[in-house]
């Protein structure tokens, strides 16, 4: 069973000033809205975010269906932008991976993984013993989860009341708190390096390819800052 007294602990985590919970709730009410623009229930807004969870996902089934995707397409496209959670997968799993604990665990905390929920993790899990890591990280996600299907019905209600600029205005406000965030973990050469040049390398790219520009300047700018951080290790 989850330990209810650390998933309570995990569930609280997110009320401190700083938590990316707040910059996903201000996106989500933009989502909300949009939704409703394009034509959805307020069932069908909550539902979406419901399944779908991740701020990016969400904005790539507005605009699928802003521009007449049909439901394969769209299902394609939000599996394979939240692919880009599996790095965040794959680093997070061997923090919270004991024997004591049931594996059915692992395998609901994987529909929390997403980019708020992760920090908040990456910032505590060293308070938290690694028994409990797992019953910690349900708490998390499912408080961001929460947040984020609350949001959407938020947005939704006020969408009459909101213009292009303030639903844009809020729909930045979690990538603006990621950047500040990565500005803040430039601690090392390698991440340095690959921060600097992802800014650098992605607007190049905008000018051969828009559609891929995001992706391989990201990858090229982390590649190279992987190997010029390591040869400087060694």
């Amino acid at each position: 069973m989850i330990n209810s007294k650390i998933f309570l602990k995990g569930l609280f985590s997110i009320k401190r000033l700083d938590s990316p919970a707040i910059a996903l709730g201000a996106s989500f009410i933009a989502i909300g809205a949009l939704l409703k623009n394009i034509g959805f229930t307020i069932q069908e807004s909550a539902f979406s975010t419901f399944l779908i969870y991740a701020l990016p996902g969400s904005l790539v089934l507005v605009e699928s269906m802003l521009i007449g995707a049909s439901l394969l397409n769209i299902f394609l496209a939000v599996w394979l932008v939240n692919t880009r959670l599996y790095p965040m997968t794959v680093s997070l799993m061997p923090l919270l991976i004991t024997k004591n604990q049931p594996r059915w665990k692992y395998f609901i905390s994987c529909f929390f993984v997403a980019v708020s929920p992760w920090l908040i993790m990456k910032n505590n899990y060293k308070k938290i013993d690694k028994e409990d890591r797992i019953d910690f990280w349900i708490g998390i996600g499912t408080a961001n989860w929460l947040i984020g299907i609350f949001a959407t019905i938020i947005g939704y209600c006020l969408s009459d009341y909101l213009n292009k600029d303030m639903m844009i205005g809020l729909a930045i406000v979690n990538p603006i708190y990621f950047m500040c965030v990565m500005i803040g973990v430039m601690k090392s050469k390698s991440v340095s390096i690959a921060i600097i040049l992802g800014f650098i390398l992605s607007p190049i790219f905008y000018l051969i390819s828009p559609e891929w520009c995001i992706l391989i300047g990201g990858t090229t700018a982390g590649t190279i800052g992987f190997f010029l951080g390591e040869k400087n290790v060694n």
